[in-house]
């Protein structure tokens, strides 16, 4: 294996000591700090003298080095992997005796961007595009201890500019992976939509018989704070190993590295920018705890279905003419009135409250309604329930045709209504499965402890 991205000095050294990408290797420099860790590529065409190595802890390092120092390999890749194959613990270096193999589930890595596939350059900071699904696997040889993995980038397409035609090659490939014997799926996803594309999932993927967990880092891979690693992880935990068959987004639990959550795919969100906790789970709670290092999955919530209970049927397929429109004070009912001119087939709206908007849309909304136009209605405050009954308000909206969207966040309401309407050409079979429960994204009973509990 070439020393991918070492030149000068760090190349001599790395040369002398005949070390190669993947082995474990000492470092001990001229002024006597010592480092240790497992030799990886080094990501930047500028000739600087930094060798990078995965620390035991999990993090990547640049170290610094000159002609005085001095590298020894300890342990070569191929002893790792092999240690690795006979079933070693996920520890490193990895333990002189390893216990006798056993059978590990088959899980797929599918790769489609996002931080969790970034990488860094030590000198500039930079964060540079993804890499592939295999690249992923080699940073993270953990998941190796956990089941056997295989690894396919579908594509390479940054979080923000998903759309449903994206949606649709995951839908295919997950369901060809299932069907090829895949015994839980992994998707590697920008973390900004990857609400969507799992409400999309949840939709068209019916009857799941294995878990679909999909995963992402809110900091890039190789930063010391990264949360890639241990989202990863627990993913795969989660896909090899989980008692049910849903799609889910599986990230950080807390801000430490205590434990990940596994959120139901049609009732989590993004709610903070930056956290590694930005995750919750929306008027629902959470389906597992995961506990990546101890390799344990504990139930919070109640599973729609359990792993192997039923077969996959694929209804794929999105419509494209349906809006997402949030509601401000004062806001214009041209807004509603370019999107039926437009020729648009469903709208959600986020209302305000129980479910409103201002007197000047009603007429609007009524007039999509004649034009057969789905139009169903969500509120920002996202926890808590639509309720058109209470106000004056929410009574016209009833009456001009609006479909409350009982719990549902909006963007799951908003991917809901574009999958509806890609089945079905009826306009009042449309109105009906928007109130229907398909894919958990509805919740019945609401308690006080499905509300927010930042700050931990």
């Amino acid at each position: 294996m070439s020393l991918e991205g070492y030149s000068g000095v760090a190349e001599k050294l790395l040369k002398q000591a005949g070390a190669h990408i993947g082995d474990y290797i000492r470092i001990v420099r001229s002024d006597g700090k010592e480092f240790k860790g497992i030799l990886m590529p080094r990501y930047s065409i500028k000739p600087r003298p930094i060798i990078v190595i995965k620390l035991d802890n999990g993090y990547n390092i640049g170290v610094k080095v000159d002609d005085n120092t001095v590298i020894e390999v300890v342990k070569t890749r191929e002893a790792i992997l092999e240690e690795a194959r006979q079933g070693a613990p996920a520890t490193i270096p990895l333990l002189e005796e390893a216990p006798k193999p056993e059978k590990r589930p088959l899980v797929t890595i599918l790769g489609t961007g996002g931080t969790i596939a970034s990488r860094i350059e030590y000198e500039t900071g930079a964060v540079k595009p993804a890499f592939s699904a295999k690249d992923i696997l080699e940073a993270v040889p953990e998941v190796g201890f956990i089941a056997d993995i295989e690894a396919e980038v579908i594509m390479n397409v940054l979080s923000e500019n998903m759309g449903p035609e994206h949606w649709e090659r995951i839908v295919s490939a997950v369901a060809k992976r299932i069907e090829s014997g895949a015994e839980g799926i992994v998707i590697a996803h920008g973390t900004d939509t990857m609400s969507y594309t799992a409400a999309a999932l949840a939709f068209a993927l019916r009857g799941l018989p294995v878990p679909v967990a999909l995963v992402g880092a809110q900091r890039s891979s190789d930063r010391p704070s990264s949360d890639a690693a241990f989202n990863l992880i627990s993913a795969v935990l989660v896909a090899a190993k989980a008692p049910f068959a849903e799609v889910t987004v599986v990230m950080h639990g807390t801000p430490s590295d205590t434990y990940a959550l596994a959120h139901r795919g049609t009732k989590v969100r993004k709610m903070h920018t930056s956290r590694r906790d930005a995750f919750q789970s929306i008027n629902a709670k959470p389906l597992a705890r995961i506990y990546p290092f101890e390799k344990r999955i504990e139930l919070v919530g109640k599973p729609l279905r359990r792993r192997g209970e039923e077969n996959l049927k694929v209804e794929n397929g999105f419509e494209k003419k349906v809006a997402l429109v949030k509601y401000y004070p004062g806001m214009s009912s041209e807004i509603i009135d370019f999107l039926i001119d437009k020729g648009y087939k469903g709208i959600v709206v986020e209302g305000t409250g129980l479910g409103h908007v201002g007197d000047q849309l009603v007429e609007s909304l009524q007039r999509a309604y004649e034009n057969e136009i789905v139009v169903v209605m969500t509120s920002q405050t996202l926890f808590g329930r639509i309720n058109m009954n209470v106000y004056s308000t929410g009574r016209k909206l009833l009456a001009a045709g609006v479909v409350p969207g009982e719990d549902m966040l909006p963007e799951t309401a908003f991917v809901k209504l574009s999958w509806i309407l890609a089945h079905t050409s009826s306009f009042e079979e449309a109105r009906r499965l928007v109130r229907e429960n398909l894919a958990g994204e509805i919740e019945y009973r609401h308690t006080l402890d499905l509300f927010p509990r930042w700050p931990h």
